[in-house]
This record gives C-alpha cells, sequence and structure tokens, in this order.
C-alpha cells in the first residue's frame, strides 16, 4: 500500500462537552465567532491528541468547526432555497428497530437558484490541522453525486437548472477547486464523502427514486461521471484522493443496506479514486465477493469496526475477515477503519470518549497484527 495507511478512520470524531456548549451558546447569540473558534482549537487539539494515543495511521479535525459531516457546501455555497426533498430516508436504529422516516420537511433545503461559490469549503478547517496535526491528515468533503441527489429535486430545482446533469456540472466545478486548492496547500489524504451509490443497492430507495420518475440507470451514469470529473487530469503524486461509500449514520442509527454486487463493476471500475473505504461491519453490506470489480492497485478499507455500537469487535474475528477479503484484492493493498465516523451529526453516536479511544486503539492494534 503506496500510501501507508493501514490505520484509518472515516473522519468525524464525538464532539466534548464544551464544544456542544460553546455552539449552543454562539447559536443563541451568548458568546462570538472568535470564543466559538477558540473552543473549537482546543477540541481539535485534543482529538488530535487522542489519535496519537491510539496509533491510527492519518489525523483529522473531527469535523469539529462543522455541524454536519457535509456542511462545508451548503455553507460556502448560495442557491439553494426551501423546498421539499420527496425522498424518504428510513432510519432504522441501534437495535434494528425502524425509527420514523425523515422525509424532509417544509424547512428542508433545495436546489432553486444557480449555485454560487462564496468562500472556499475547507480552507478555514485545512491550515490549523495542517499546523498541529502530528502526522499526515486528512480533510473530507461531500462527493459530488451526494449533493447532486440530496439538492436537486424534480419540481422545485428546474427553474435553475433544466436537468440534472447541468446543476451537477456546476456542483463538479465547485468541488474540483477545492481539490485542487488542497493539493497545492500539500494535503496529503483527500476523502470524497457519502456519494450517492448505496441508494443504488437499497430496494426502498430505488423504489422511491422510480416514483419519481427518475431512469435510476441514466443516474447511476450522471453520477459516475459527475464524480469521475472532479478527479479528472489532478497531479496525484505524493496525494490520496478517497471515497468513503455511507449507508446513513446519525445517532448510531442507519437507513440503506444491500450488497454492492449490483454497482461494483460501474463504480469500482468507473471512478479513479485511489482508495475506497467501504462500510463491512455488519450483514447489511452484503459480502466481500463485489470486490472481486476492484481495480488493479486500488487500494480497499475496510470498515470493519462499528462506530455506532460500543461493543469491541473480536480480533480473531476481525483477522478471518481480512483473510476472507484478500481472497479478492491482495492483502498488501488493504486497511482497516470504522465503518463511518463516530459523529456526522455534531450530537454523534451513542458512545462514551472513552469507549471511541478504545475502538481507534482496536483499529491500530489490529494494523499491527496484520501488516506489521
Amino acid at each position: 500500500m503506496a500510501d501507508g495507511y493501514r490505520a484509518d478512520h472515516v473522519g468525524s470524531l464525538l464532539r466534548p462537552p464544551e464544544l456542544l456548549e460553546a455552539r449552543a451558546n454562539r447559536a443563541a447569540g451568548r458568546i462570538t465567532e472568535e470564543q466559538l473558534k477558540s473552543t473549537e482549537d482546543a477540541a481539535i487539539l485534543a482529538a488530535l491528541g487522542l489519535q496519537k494515543q491510539t496509533g491510527v495511521s492519518v489525523y483529522s479535525d473531527g469535523e469539529y468547526r462543522r455541524t454536519g459531516w457535509g456542511g462545508d457546501f451548503a455553507a460556502a455555497v448560495d442557491g439553494y432555497i426551501p423546498g421539499q426533498r420527496r425522498v424518504n430516508l428510513e432510519w432504522h436504529g441501534p437495535e434494528g428497530a425502524q425509527r420514523p422516516g425523515q422525509a424532509q420537511a417544509a424547512n428542508a433545503r433545495v436546489i432553486g437558484e444557480k449555485l454560487r461559490q462564496r468562500r472556499r469549503l475547507t480552507a478555514y478547517e485545512s491550515g490549523f490541522l495542517k499546523e498541529h496535526a502530528p502526522g499526515p491528515v486528512k480533510v473530507t468533503m461531500p462527493a459530488a453525486s451526494y449533493i447532486g441527489a440530496r439538492g436537486y429535486f424534480p419540481g422545485e430545482s428546474e427553474k435553475a437548472y433544466p436537468t440534472r446533469a447541468e446543476a451537477l456540472q456546476d456542483i463538479v466545478t465547485i468541488i474540483r477547486a477545492e481539490i485542487e486548492a488542497l493539493i497545492a496547500e500539500g494535503v496529503p489524504y483527500i476523502q470524497l464523502d457519502n456519494p450517492h451509490y448505496p441508494d443504488y443497492v437499497d430496494a426502498g430507495m430505488r423504489q422511491q427514486w422510480e416514483a419519481l420518475g427518475v431512469d435510476l440507470d441514466q443516474m447511476l451514469k450522471e453520477d459516475i461521471a459527475a464524480d469521475s470529473a472532479c478527479l479528472d487530469g489532478f497531479r496525484r503524486s505524493g496525494v490520496t484522493i478517497a471515497m468513503h461509500l455511507c449507508r446513513g449514520n446519525s445517532r448510531s442509527g442507519w437507513h440503506t443496506s444491500g450488497g454492492y454486487d449490483s454497482i461494483s463493476e460501474q463504480v469500482f471500475g468507473g471512478i479513479a479514486v485511489d482508495r475506497w473505504l467501504l462500510e463491512y461491519e455488519s450483514e447489511r453490506s452484503g459480502g466481500f465477493g463485489p470486490l472481486r470489480a476492484m481495480p488493479k492497485g486500488r487500494s480497499v478499507v475496510l470498515g470493519l469496526i462499528s462506530s455506532k455500537d460500543p461493543t469491541l469487535e473480536s480480533s480473531e474475528k476481525l483477522m478471518r475477515r481480512v483473510d476472507e477479503a484478500a481472497t479478492y484484492v491482495p492483502i498488501e493493498n488493504l486497511a482497516i477503519s470504522p465503518q463511518c465516523g463516530f459523529a456526522s451529526v455534531v450530537e454523534g453516536n451513542l458512545l462514551t470518549w472513552d469507549e471511541q479511544r478504545r475502538k481507534l486503539e482496536l483499529v491500530a492494534d489490529m494494523a499491527r497484527k496484520i501488516w506489521g
């Protein structure tokens, strides 16, 4: 594995209580933006210390400056209006019990005007992280296909963009510019999060899109073209560009299930990222068979450790699962991580700080045992 990031993690970490309190105080006008930033800085330094202690291979800022994992795009780009997103994410709790569907309410935001970028997406994060991290850093942002899927809706968005493909062109321009800027800054690991592809493997999500009159085959082609266009032509030496396929991660809940079989050849073969972070912590993700479609030389990060459940996984079982995956992808091209972040939303998953630490320690311990 050329990049050497054997003990990976997706990026978000549990927010400490003082940071949650500061964010609430800022929203209520009780503290200034500078006071909030100072609290964020201190919390990020503590998060970097946690990552160093656990032995993971790459450092993030925990996404502590965001209100949610993908908030950078909407915060930096104008063109969203109040609207109705008509795809219902059926959330399931940590025990698998269905939670009330989160069909987006009237106060949801959809693309309704031409997208206009006001500032860079991650510049307010990357500088501090690079200055203070004790090792290589990772900066994350939403994938173009995610922005299109969750922002462009028939009946709401055509007045700005007659077709979804036209909206994706402007989204790609913004994401490409951010990747280019991060490469110029010397950020060694750039991760595109939550591309739209898990929607294509979940039967319920497919039915909802089809009910809206969407041609799913065409939509998939547009998504792959957009995510690929974000990467074309960049100098890649010394830079790892990764993509994390997410199945929902909010307060230890999830919303998508299904194996990668039906999309593996088109997606894995069609998008030239260096590294895929794939969720494999539960039976919801299916087997490792689709990895046979992984192009030669690509790295696969096996998300075998749950960021939703505090129970520590068995080292022996993890070893067996890595061995099984290695029948499809050479073991030198594999790595290990939690399946998703610990706090994709600010409230975080249902773990304590210490339980989170033990999960990260398990990641690093397994990486040492398997790869030395």
